[in-house]
């Protein structure tokens, strides 16, 4: 089940550097997910210091 970013994300671009598989990417006011990438790791979310992203 692949991750994804809520509405409090700040941009901060924490996410993007803990993918191990590259699939964050800076989107529209908020960074985003390609779900066909997501391995479903988790690194993203321990790396989100608001709390933004959780499992779909």
């Amino acid at each position: 089940m692949a991750f994804v970013i809520s509405d409090n994300c700040v941009s901060c671009g924490a996410c993007a550097g803990a993918c191990p598989v590259g699939a964050i990417s800076e989107g529209d006011g908020k960074f985003e997910i390609d779900a066909a990438a997501c391995i479903s790791c988790g690194s993203c979310a321990g790396s989100c210091p608001t709390g933004s992203i959780s499992e779909e």
